[in-house]
């Protein structure tokens, strides 16, 4: 407070410097107060611009300042150890690497999503694990194919169909085992022109070597347009939407069912009467499926055979299947 003795003591000349040096005071007091919430506003950006979440906590645990990420997960507070410097915590369905840091008398803590981060680890080990068993089992696989064709020639009539079974099932393996080494080597493709009508007997052969318990009628609409693509490569992703296909049938509760192949407008439609597609979130996730059969690698390898050939797959609008649009196929 300002002593009223002394200002009643001041001549008028050294009033005027008085308040004159008074007014230059507050009106930079007024700057610094501006200044500091420019300032304050700017740091509140930067924090909300940082793509992790970020919680800064006062002395009694309460939330000091936080940005729009850890607004949205709140609740993961409730999970996170704040003892330790860096840890890892899952919460709903997403891997969150947690570190906390002390601040003078302030608590920061961020979260950083590293699901994707994880899951490529986990699917690098899975993958080099399935490369490993497929090198392991496909000699002795070779073995057993040649031995149940030299079966088949011999065995009785009325056994023949068992060697059949056989024959398909190790046909089966030899795709799984195809597939997988396929998929970690990557996909390299090697364009030649052909008609896509050539694809229908690839289609017809997948079929006639696949185990089924039930009636179904396969329909191919495919004309003689020509395209430029790899053969061998969108032969095997024919053949994987076709065991798709009827794999969903054979899970579904009908007796019988459908499944139809049509070439239009440089795109393949494939669809099928079978059970519905139960997670569409894991379609082309590999090493998952919903499938009783399966190993969860035929989309995941048709969608980089497709994306290869610079096309794209999506699902149809109101229908049970797939669109593959084949990209730059066409001359």
């Amino acid at each position: 407070m300002l002593d009223k003795k002394l200002l009643d003591n001041l001549d008028h000349q050294d009033k005027d410097q008085f308040l004159s040096g008074l007014e230059e005071i507050i009106e930079h007091s007024y700057k610094l107060e501006n200044e500091f919430k420019e300032m304050k506003s700017i740091i509140a950006n930067v924090i909300d611009f940082i793509p992790n979440a970020l919680w800064v906590f006062d002395e009694g645990g309460e939330i000091f300042i936080q940005n729009s990420e850890a607004q949205k997960i709140t609740a993961l507070i409730t999970k996170i150890n704040s003892n330790l410097p860096s840890s890892e915590v899952e919460f709903e369905g997403k891997i969150y690497l947690i570190k906390s840091t002390q601040a003078q008398n302030k608590l920061i803590i961020s979260a950083t999503d590293i699901t994707e981060q994880k899951r490529a680890e986990r699917l690098t080990s899975m993958g080099k694990i399935a490369v490993h068993l497929s090198h392991e089992i496909r000699n002795p696989i070779g073995a057993i194919s040649l031995l149940t064709s030299t079966l088949m020639s011999r065995v009785q009539v009325q056994n023949k169909p068992i060697v059949l079974e056989i024959k398909r099932s190790i046909y089966r393996v030899e795709r799984i085992i195809k597939s997988t080494l396929l998929f970690s080597k990557g996909v390299q493709i090697n364009k030649e022109s052909f008609p896509i009508s050539k694809l229908q007997d690839e289609i017809e052969d997948a079929y006639e070597h696949y185990s089924m318990s039930k009636e179904i009628e396969l329909t191919i609409n495919f004309n003689e347009i020509e395209i430029n693509a790899d053969f061998d490569l969108l032969s095997i992703v024919m053949q994987n939407f076709l065991y798709n296909a009827i794999d969903a049938i054979e899970e579904d509760d009908n007796e019988s069912g459908e499944i139809t192949f049509i070439y239009q407008n440089n795109t393949i439609i494939v669809k099928d009467s079978g059970k519905a597609i139960e997670d569409e979130s894991i379609l082309y996730e590999p090493f998952k499926t919903t499938k009783l059969k399966g190993s969860g690698l035929g989309l995941a390898l048709s969608l980089e055979i497709i994306k290869a050939h610079d096309g794209k797959i999506e699902l149809l609008d109101g229908e049970k299947g797939f669109k593959i649009w084949l990209g730059n196929s066409k001359f």
